[in-house]
Protein backbone atom coordinates (compact mmCIF):
# COMPACT_ATOMS: atom_id res chain seq x y z
CA UNK A 1 0.00 0.00 0.00
CA UNK A 2 1.37 3.58 -0.66
CA UNK A 3 2.76 5.70 1.80
CA UNK A 4 0.07 7.66 3.59
CA UNK A 5 2.40 10.86 3.66
CA UNK A 6 3.66 10.60 0.14
CA UNK A 7 -0.08 10.11 -1.05
CA UNK A 8 -0.54 13.67 0.20
CA UNK A 9 2.53 14.82 -0.54
CA UNK A 10 3.84 16.02 2.65
CA UNK A 11 6.92 15.47 4.95
CA UNK A 12 6.45 12.71 7.71
CA UNK A 13 6.92 15.78 10.47
CA UNK A 14 3.90 17.73 8.60
CA UNK A 15 1.98 19.55 11.19
CA UNK A 16 -2.16 19.04 11.57
CA UNK A 17 -2.55 22.06 9.28
CA UNK A 18 -0.09 20.99 6.44
CA UNK A 19 -1.85 17.88 6.20
CA UNK A 20 -5.40 19.50 6.03
CA UNK A 21 -4.09 22.38 3.49
CA UNK A 22 -2.63 18.85 1.27
CA UNK A 23 -5.58 17.31 1.49
CA UNK A 24 -7.94 20.11 0.41
CA UNK A 25 -6.06 20.70 -1.99
CA UNK A 26 -5.64 17.17 -3.83
CA UNK A 27 -9.40 16.87 -3.26
CA UNK A 28 -10.65 19.75 -5.11
CA UNK A 29 -8.51 18.34 -8.39
CA UNK A 30 -9.84 14.45 -7.74
CA UNK A 31 -13.07 14.89 -6.27
CA UNK A 32 -15.43 12.63 -8.90
CA UNK A 33 -17.85 15.61 -9.19
CA UNK A 34 -14.97 17.72 -10.65
CA UNK A 35 -12.38 15.45 -12.50
CA UNK A 36 -14.12 12.85 -14.84
CA UNK A 37 -10.76 11.12 -15.61
CA UNK A 38 -11.54 7.42 -13.71
CA UNK A 39 -8.09 7.01 -12.39
CA UNK A 40 -9.64 10.33 -10.49
CA UNK A 41 -11.98 8.63 -8.43
CA UNK A 42 -9.43 5.61 -7.16
CA UNK A 43 -7.12 8.27 -6.17
CA UNK A 44 -9.80 10.46 -4.08
CA UNK A 45 -9.97 7.22 -2.17
CA UNK A 46 -6.48 7.22 -1.32
CA UNK A 47 -6.35 10.61 -0.36
CA UNK A 48 -9.33 10.46 1.57
CA UNK A 49 -8.35 7.07 3.72
CA UNK A 50 -4.53 8.62 3.85
CA UNK A 51 -5.67 12.20 5.46
CA UNK A 52 -8.21 10.08 7.79
CA UNK A 53 -5.13 8.25 9.55
CA UNK A 54 -2.94 11.17 9.69
CA UNK A 55 -6.04 13.48 10.88
CA UNK A 56 -5.82 11.13 14.03
CA UNK A 57 -3.30 11.48 16.46
CA UNK A 58 -3.79 7.85 17.86
CA UNK A 59 -3.81 6.48 14.23
CA UNK A 60 -1.07 8.74 13.21
CA UNK A 61 1.18 7.59 15.97
CA UNK A 62 0.16 3.54 15.65
CA UNK A 63 1.18 4.18 11.24
CA UNK A 64 4.46 5.72 12.28
CA UNK A 65 5.55 3.58 15.04
CA UNK A 66 4.48 0.17 12.04
CA UNK A 67 4.10 -3.39 13.12
CA UNK A 68 5.94 -4.39 16.79
CA UNK A 69 7.87 -7.48 16.88
CA UNK A 70 6.96 -9.52 19.97
CA UNK A 71 3.21 -8.88 20.43
CA UNK A 72 0.38 -10.30 18.55
CA UNK A 73 2.76 -13.09 16.60
CA UNK A 74 3.27 -15.30 19.85
CA UNK A 75 7.30 -14.07 20.21
CA UNK A 76 8.72 -12.13 22.51
CA UNK A 77 7.38 -12.13 26.07
CA UNK A 78 5.94 -15.40 25.78
CA UNK A 79 4.13 -15.75 28.89
CA UNK A 80 4.82 -12.73 30.93
CA UNK A 81 2.88 -11.34 27.31
CA UNK A 82 -0.28 -13.03 28.09
CA UNK A 83 -0.42 -12.17 31.91
CA UNK A 84 0.06 -8.40 31.09
CA UNK A 85 -2.75 -8.86 28.55
CA UNK A 86 -4.90 -10.65 30.78
CA UNK A 87 -4.63 -7.37 33.41
CA UNK A 88 -3.96 -4.51 31.45
CA UNK A 89 -6.86 -4.71 29.19
CA UNK A 90 -6.02 -8.06 26.69
CA UNK A 91 -8.84 -9.82 28.47
CA UNK A 92 -7.27 -13.08 27.49
CA UNK A 93 -8.23 -12.88 23.85
CA UNK A 94 -6.40 -14.58 21.08
CA UNK A 95 -3.85 -12.98 19.29
CA UNK A 96 -4.18 -12.06 15.71
CA UNK A 97 -6.59 -11.35 13.27
CA UNK A 98 -10.11 -12.89 13.76
CA UNK A 99 -11.93 -14.12 10.02
CA UNK A 100 -15.02 -12.02 9.40
CA UNK A 101 -16.18 -15.38 8.44
CA UNK A 102 -18.64 -16.33 11.21
CA UNK A 103 -21.67 -19.08 11.69
CA UNK A 104 -25.00 -17.87 11.41
CA UNK A 105 -27.74 -17.24 13.18
CA UNK A 106 -30.21 -19.83 13.51
CA UNK A 107 -34.02 -19.01 12.49
CA UNK A 108 -37.53 -20.14 13.55
CA UNK A 109 -40.36 -20.50 11.53
CA UNK A 110 -44.00 -22.15 12.99
CA UNK A 111 -46.07 -24.32 11.42
CA UNK A 112 -49.98 -24.96 11.82
CA UNK A 113 -50.93 -28.47 11.52
CA UNK A 114 -54.68 -29.97 11.08
CA UNK A 115 -55.29 -32.59 13.68
CA UNK A 116 -55.83 -35.07 10.60
CA UNK A 117 -52.34 -34.26 9.59
CA UNK A 118 -50.80 -34.95 12.99
CA UNK A 119 -52.49 -38.61 12.55
CA UNK A 120 -49.73 -39.39 9.66
CA UNK A 121 -47.31 -36.99 9.37
CA UNK A 122 -47.09 -34.15 6.12
CA UNK A 123 -45.07 -33.05 3.65
CA UNK A 124 -44.71 -29.39 3.25
CA UNK A 125 -43.50 -26.62 1.56
CA UNK A 126 -42.00 -23.87 3.53
CA UNK A 127 -40.59 -20.98 2.58
CA UNK A 128 -38.31 -18.98 4.69
CA UNK A 129 -36.77 -15.63 4.66
CA UNK A 130 -33.62 -15.52 5.71
CA UNK A 131 -29.64 -14.64 4.83
CA UNK A 132 -28.14 -16.27 1.87
CA UNK A 133 -25.01 -16.17 0.01
CA UNK A 134 -24.25 -13.51 -1.74
CA UNK A 135 -23.79 -14.57 -5.67
CA UNK A 136 -21.96 -11.38 -6.78
CA UNK A 137 -19.27 -11.45 -4.79
CA UNK A 138 -19.85 -15.51 -3.41
CA UNK A 139 -19.12 -13.68 0.27
CA UNK A 140 -15.79 -12.37 -0.23
CA UNK A 141 -17.55 -9.37 0.59
CA UNK A 142 -15.33 -7.34 -1.79
CA UNK A 143 -16.55 -6.06 -5.46
CA UNK A 144 -15.89 -8.36 -8.37
CA UNK A 145 -12.24 -8.59 -9.32
CA UNK A 146 -11.05 -6.70 -5.71
CA UNK A 147 -9.65 -7.89 -2.87
CA UNK A 148 -9.16 -6.93 0.74
CA UNK A 149 -5.81 -5.19 1.85
CA UNK A 150 -3.85 -5.05 4.63
CA UNK A 151 -4.60 -2.86 7.22
CA UNK A 152 -1.78 0.07 7.51
CA UNK A 153 -2.87 0.69 10.65
CA UNK A 154 -2.37 -2.66 12.48
CA UNK A 155 -0.07 -4.05 9.40
CA UNK A 156 -2.66 -7.19 9.23
CA UNK A 157 -2.01 -7.90 13.16
CA UNK A 158 -5.68 -7.09 13.95
CA UNK A 159 -4.33 -5.55 17.36
CA UNK A 160 -2.79 -2.56 18.24
CA UNK A 161 -0.35 -1.77 21.34
CA UNK A 162 -0.63 0.87 23.92
CA UNK A 163 2.29 1.52 26.54
CA UNK A 164 0.69 1.86 29.61
CA UNK A 165 2.11 3.17 33.04
CA UNK A 166 1.35 1.23 36.02
CA UNK A 167 3.12 -0.28 39.28
CA UNK A 168 5.60 -2.51 37.15
CA UNK A 169 6.34 0.37 34.69
CA UNK A 170 5.74 0.52 31.36
CA UNK A 171 3.54 -2.26 30.27
CA UNK A 172 2.34 -3.23 26.36
CA UNK A 173 -1.18 -3.77 26.09
CA UNK A 174 -3.05 -5.19 23.01
CA UNK A 175 -7.09 -4.12 21.66
CA UNK A 176 -7.99 -4.75 18.40
CA UNK A 177 -7.44 -2.20 15.90
CA UNK A 178 -10.61 0.25 15.54
CA UNK A 179 -9.57 1.12 11.56
CA UNK A 180 -10.04 -2.53 10.45
CA UNK A 181 -12.15 -3.60 13.88
CA UNK A 182 -9.70 -6.44 14.14
CA UNK A 183 -9.85 -8.36 10.93
CA UNK A 184 -6.49 -7.67 9.87
CA UNK A 185 -7.91 -6.57 6.09
CA UNK A 186 -9.86 -3.44 5.07
CA UNK A 187 -12.21 -3.58 2.10
CA UNK A 188 -11.57 -0.70 -0.25
CA UNK A 189 -14.51 -1.65 -2.47
CA UNK A 190 -17.20 -3.49 -0.95
CA UNK A 191 -19.61 -5.80 -3.14
CA UNK A 192 -22.47 -3.13 -4.34
CA UNK A 193 -24.71 -6.03 -3.83
CA UNK A 194 -24.34 -6.99 -0.19
CA UNK A 195 -22.78 -3.54 0.73
CA UNK A 196 -19.90 -6.22 1.88
CA UNK A 197 -21.25 -8.37 4.43
CA UNK A 198 -20.80 -11.23 2.11
CA UNK A 199 -24.84 -12.26 2.54
CA UNK A 200 -28.70 -10.97 0.81
CA UNK A 201 -31.55 -12.15 2.23
CA UNK A 202 -33.86 -13.90 0.10
CA UNK A 203 -37.43 -16.09 0.35
CA UNK A 204 -36.48 -19.98 -0.49
CA UNK A 205 -38.66 -22.85 -0.54
CA UNK A 206 -37.90 -25.90 1.42
CA UNK A 207 -39.43 -28.58 1.13
CA UNK A 208 -39.91 -30.97 4.57
CA UNK A 209 -41.82 -34.13 5.90
CA UNK A 210 -43.12 -33.52 8.98
CA UNK A 211 -43.33 -36.75 11.10
CA UNK A 212 -46.31 -38.10 12.62
CA UNK A 213 -47.13 -37.32 16.26
CA UNK A 214 -45.95 -34.44 16.54
CA UNK A 215 -47.79 -31.68 19.01
CA UNK A 216 -47.81 -28.07 19.62
CA UNK A 217 -44.89 -26.47 20.75
CA UNK A 218 -42.28 -29.32 19.27
CA UNK A 219 -39.66 -28.01 17.64
CA UNK A 220 -37.85 -29.79 14.57
CA UNK A 221 -34.39 -28.53 13.53
CA UNK A 222 -33.18 -28.72 10.10
CA UNK A 223 -29.66 -28.84 10.41
CA UNK A 224 -27.60 -26.28 8.26
CA UNK A 225 -30.56 -24.63 7.04
CA UNK A 226 -30.60 -21.15 8.95
CA UNK A 227 -29.15 -17.77 8.16
CA UNK A 228 -25.86 -17.69 6.20
CA UNK A 229 -23.07 -16.42 8.30
CA UNK A 230 -21.28 -13.02 8.00
CA UNK A 231 -18.71 -13.18 5.02
CA UNK A 232 -20.28 -16.12 3.57
CA UNK A 233 -20.23 -17.95 6.85
CA UNK A 234 -21.40 -21.58 7.40
CA UNK A 235 -25.55 -21.37 7.57
CA UNK A 236 -27.63 -21.94 11.41
CA UNK A 237 -30.00 -23.78 12.09
CA UNK A 238 -33.59 -23.84 10.76
CA UNK A 239 -36.17 -24.66 13.59
CA UNK A 240 -39.95 -25.48 12.57
CA UNK A 241 -42.25 -24.91 15.37
CA UNK A 242 -45.30 -26.60 15.28
CA UNK A 243 -48.74 -25.49 16.30
CA UNK A 244 -51.68 -27.84 15.93
CA UNK A 245 -54.93 -26.18 15.20
CA UNK A 246 -58.41 -27.00 16.83
CA UNK A 247 -60.55 -29.15 15.83
CA UNK A 248 -64.67 -28.55 16.05
CA UNK A 249 -65.17 -32.65 17.04
CA UNK A 250 -61.77 -34.24 18.52
CA UNK A 251 -59.18 -33.09 20.79
CA UNK A 252 -55.88 -35.15 21.98
CA UNK A 253 -55.12 -36.64 24.88
CA UNK A 254 -51.53 -37.68 24.45
CA UNK A 255 -51.68 -40.42 21.73
CA UNK A 256 -55.14 -41.29 22.30
CA UNK A 257 -58.18 -38.97 20.51
CA UNK A 258 -60.89 -37.93 22.57
CA UNK A 259 -64.38 -37.28 21.41
CA UNK A 260 -68.38 -37.09 23.01
CA UNK A 261 -71.15 -39.15 20.76
CA UNK A 262 -75.08 -38.15 21.52
CA UNK A 263 -76.89 -40.77 22.18
CA UNK A 264 -81.05 -40.33 22.40
CA UNK A 265 -82.43 -42.03 25.91
CA UNK A 266 -84.21 -44.53 23.59
CA UNK A 267 -80.87 -45.39 22.10
CA UNK A 268 -79.58 -45.66 25.25
CA UNK A 269 -81.98 -47.89 26.80
CA UNK A 270 -82.85 -49.97 23.88
CA UNK A 271 -79.40 -50.31 22.07
CA UNK A 272 -78.21 -49.24 18.56
CA UNK A 273 -75.87 -48.97 16.20
CA UNK A 274 -74.62 -46.15 13.87
CA UNK A 275 -71.26 -45.01 12.04
CA UNK A 276 -68.63 -42.75 13.17
CA UNK A 277 -66.88 -40.67 10.54
CA UNK A 278 -63.03 -40.61 12.47
CA UNK A 279 -60.24 -38.29 10.80
CA UNK A 280 -59.40 -41.54 9.60
CA UNK A 281 -62.58 -42.98 7.62
CA UNK A 282 -65.67 -44.65 8.87
CA UNK A 283 -65.75 -46.81 12.58
CA UNK A 284 -69.05 -48.89 13.11
CA UNK A 285 -70.10 -49.03 16.96
CA UNK A 286 -72.64 -50.62 18.63
CA UNK A 287 -74.59 -48.91 21.61
CA UNK A 288 -75.52 -51.34 24.07
CA UNK A 289 -78.91 -51.52 26.08
CA UNK A 290 -78.86 -49.61 29.09
CA UNK A 291 -75.79 -47.35 28.10
CA UNK A 292 -75.19 -44.53 30.95
CA UNK A 293 -73.81 -40.96 29.97
CA UNK A 294 -70.16 -40.74 30.57
CA UNK A 295 -69.62 -44.30 29.90
CA UNK A 296 -66.47 -44.70 27.29
CA UNK A 297 -65.94 -46.50 24.06
CA UNK A 298 -62.61 -47.57 23.41
CA UNK A 299 -61.19 -48.16 19.61
CA UNK A 300 -57.93 -49.34 19.13
CA UNK A 301 -55.67 -47.65 17.16
CA UNK A 302 -57.73 -45.27 15.67
CA UNK A 303 -55.91 -42.59 17.59
CA UNK A 304 -52.49 -40.77 17.12
CA UNK A 305 -49.62 -41.90 15.51
CA UNK A 306 -46.94 -42.37 18.13
CA UNK A 307 -43.92 -40.12 16.97
CA UNK A 308 -41.49 -42.25 18.90
CA UNK A 309 -41.93 -46.31 18.77
CA UNK A 310 -44.42 -46.71 16.24
CA UNK A 311 -48.21 -48.02 16.21
CA UNK A 312 -50.99 -45.96 17.38
CA UNK A 313 -53.41 -44.64 19.85
CA UNK A 314 -56.59 -45.16 20.82
CA UNK A 315 -59.95 -43.36 20.05
CA UNK A 316 -61.85 -43.05 23.13
CA UNK A 317 -65.78 -41.91 22.73
CA UNK A 318 -68.11 -40.58 25.58
CA UNK A 319 -71.51 -40.96 25.92
CA UNK A 320 -73.37 -38.29 26.54
CA UNK A 321 -77.23 -39.83 26.96
CA UNK A 322 -79.74 -36.18 25.52
CA UNK A 323 -83.09 -36.03 27.43
CA UNK A 324 -85.79 -35.12 25.52
CA UNK A 325 -86.67 -31.57 26.87
CA UNK A 326 -90.36 -31.21 25.15
CA UNK A 327 -93.04 -34.39 25.15
CA UNK A 328 -96.37 -34.06 23.82
CA UNK A 329 -99.44 -35.42 25.69
CA UNK A 330 -98.83 -39.27 24.11
CA UNK A 331 -95.06 -39.35 24.71
CA UNK A 332 -95.57 -37.93 28.59
CA UNK A 333 -97.95 -40.89 29.17
CA UNK A 334 -95.61 -43.07 27.56
CA UNK A 335 -92.94 -42.44 29.66
CA UNK A 336 -95.41 -42.16 32.91
CA UNK A 337 -95.98 -46.01 32.29
CA UNK A 338 -92.31 -46.86 31.88
CA UNK A 339 -91.79 -45.33 35.37
CA UNK A 340 -94.75 -47.26 37.27
CA UNK A 341 -93.28 -50.70 35.65
CA UNK A 342 -89.84 -49.68 37.14
CA UNK A 343 -89.03 -49.83 40.41
CA UNK A 344 -88.66 -45.99 41.48
CA UNK A 345 -85.69 -45.37 43.36
CA UNK A 346 -85.75 -41.39 44.48
CA UNK A 347 -82.63 -39.42 43.49
CA UNK A 348 -79.28 -39.72 45.88
CA UNK A 349 -75.93 -39.19 46.01
CA UNK A 350 -73.20 -42.06 44.43
CA UNK A 351 -69.45 -41.59 44.25
CA UNK A 352 -68.14 -39.48 42.22
CA UNK A 353 -65.79 -41.10 39.54
CA UNK A 354 -62.87 -38.66 39.50
CA UNK A 355 -60.86 -40.55 37.11
CA UNK A 356 -63.31 -41.59 34.65
CA UNK A 357 -64.58 -37.64 34.47
CA UNK A 358 -60.63 -36.96 34.19
CA UNK A 359 -59.89 -38.61 30.71
CA UNK A 360 -62.98 -36.50 29.66
CA UNK A 361 -62.48 -33.37 31.46
CA UNK A 362 -62.13 -31.28 28.31
CA UNK A 363 -66.21 -32.41 27.48
CA UNK A 364 -68.01 -32.74 30.16
CA UNK A 365 -66.64 -30.28 32.56
CA UNK A 366 -66.26 -27.21 30.30
CA UNK A 367 -63.64 -25.36 32.02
Amino acid sequence: MADHYEVLGVDRNATPDEIKKAYRRLARELHPDVNPNPDASDKFKLVTHAYDVLSDPDQRQQYDIGPQPGFGGGQGFGGFGDIFETFFGGGGQSRGPRSRRERGQDALVRVEMDLDEVIFGSKRDIEVNTAVLCETCNGTCCAPGTRPVTCDICHGSGQIQRAVRSLLGNVMTSSPCGTCRGYGTVIPNPCPTCQGQGRVRAARTLSVDIPAGVDTGLRLQMPSQGEVGPAGGPQGDLYLEIKVRHHDTFSRNGDDLLATLEVQMTDAILGTSTILKTLDGEVPIEIKPGTQSAEILTIKDRGITRLRGGGRGDLKIGIQVVTPMKLNHKEQNLIKELAKSQRTVAPHLAHFQQGLFAKLRDRFLNV
